[in-house]
């Protein structure tokens, strides 16, 4: 059977979405709302706001579009899954209720201690007052985060009180992240090595897809402020069968479960970032509840399944009857930003691409555009993502490296040191 699926979103993640749906031999027509110039080589793009209900589930029954996959967040948070369904529209990602886990921060730490899901101890403040008595419970690193979302810039870690309170201050006094930083959640630090698990669920099945580690800092060596992410690799070495069973004994199966028990409808993608402890224990950090950015650049790539097969399954309540592969090879993505990103940037700078073609890698877009002439600029803070893919870890970095030298924008920006840790031997 044949179907027509809509992609809703634009970044880079977008692209290797419908990367991967180009090569589903399910696929009758790929769509992809808005899109970017990258996506539209290979899908047609279509005008529209993704976070819009109405405006989608019309432009989704007029193309007769049978499946829609939800890339960012807040469209899911805005209820256009609720929307699609209403039109039995197939839809892989959650409902309003479901999204929740990843629209609120107090929301999904709630979730947690609710359902014995493991976790740091947390505070929700509303007020500077609380927001003192909190941190001094607490010793530094102090964790500060806003409760909605903030485009990936709503988590902070704070050496001293006095800066933590200042955060605090100007999420609740001079609204820096406006309704988003309303409410605060303060969180005990939790020491040890980060990963991502980015899981596939119809509310009753979860399979996990090929372990990922992200990079969030700016700079080198984990320096710099946080961003949405600046480089990722997949499979993690260091993420063994063992270590799998505890994340989907000790976290995938509770979350399933606490959904059931609060009564929450659930198909679409489960992002668990994950603490693993010196010790070894686990502990939740967040829950998303869609596909990572980087990750998903460098995930899909190594998934070796047919991926329109798997989601049109997971949408129909039958992604328990899908062979599961596993991963047979490594990729390394390297995140091109504007310079000065994640603060001030500059944009409508023309990019240039000295060599079009190096076997083994791809290049997703993220923030590009088409200026007047019809020449590719930069458009947003995440440019490019840069992927090399191979046999190994090592291979697959030479590959993403040799492809990022090919690539030049005014003050480009990348680390790096992209998958440096894990080729040392080190977690």
């Amino acid at each position: 059977m044949k179907i027509k699926v809509m992609v809703l979103g634009g970044g880079g993640r977008e692209h290797a979405i419908v990367h991967a749906f180009s090569k589903s031999d399910i696929v009758s027509e790929l769509h992809c709302c808005p899109g970017n110039p990258g996506i539209a080589q290979i899908a047609e793009c279509h005008p529209g706001n993704p976070s819009n209900p109405g405006e989608i589930a019309a432009l989704c029954k007029r193309l007769g579009i049978g499946l829609v996959f939800v890339g960012p967040e807040a469209p899911l948070v805005s209820g256009t899954a609720d929307a699609l369904r209403d039109c039995g529209i197939l839809v892989m990602g959650p409902g309003k209720l479901g999204a929740q886990l990843e629209g609120s921060k107090a929301f999904s730490k709630q979730f947690m201690a609710r359902h014995g899901i493991p976790t740091s101890s947390f505070s929700c403040c509303s007020d500077l007052i609380s927001c003192r008595n909190a941190l001094e419970k607490r010793s530094a690193p102090y964790v500060v985060k806003a409760d909605g979302l903030a485009a990936g810039k709503g988590a902070f870690i704070l050496d001293t009180f006095d800066e933590a309170m200042d955060v605090c201050g100007r999420m609740l006094d001079d609204s820096i992240l406006g309704e988003a930083g309303r409410t605060i959640v303060i969180e005990d630090f939790v020491a040890g090595q980060e990963m991502t698990v980015l899981a596939i669920t119809d509310g009753e099945t979860v399979r996990i897809l090929p372990s990922s580690q992200d990079h969030k800092r700016a700079l080198d060596n984990d320096k710099g402020n946080n961003t949405g992410g600046m480089g990722a690799y997949s499979p993690v070495p260091w993420v063994d069968e063992k270590l799998t069973a505890k994340i989907t004994d000790e976290i995938l199966i509770p979350t399933l479960e606490g959904l059931k028990k609060d009564g929450i409808p659930f198909c679409g993608v489960i992002y668990a970032g994950i603490m693993v402890k010196p010790d070894g224990e686990l502990s939740l950090l967040e829950y998303n509840v869609r596909l990572g950015d980087p990750e998903t650049q460098v995930v899909l790539p190594v998934f070796d399944g047919d991926f329109g097969e798997v989601i049109l399954a997971c949408c129909r309540g039958d992604l328990a009857k899908i062979k599961w592969p596993s991963a047979k090879q490594v990729a390394l993505g390297v995140v091109m930003a504007s310079g000065g990103y994640p603060d001030k940037y500059a944009t409508g700078i023309n990019i240039d691409f000295s060599c079009e073609n190096i076997p083994g890698t791809y290049i997703y877009h993220a923030g590009t555009a088409l200026d007047a002439d019809g020449n590719l600029v930069t458009s947003g803070g995440r440019v490019l993502t840069v992927v090399g893919i191979a046999d190994t870890l090592q291979e697959a970095r030479d590959l993403a490296y040799k492809r990022v030298r090919s690539v030049s924008f005014r003050n480009a920006h990348y680390r790096n040191d992209i998958g440096d840790k894990s080729l040392k031997g080190a977690k």
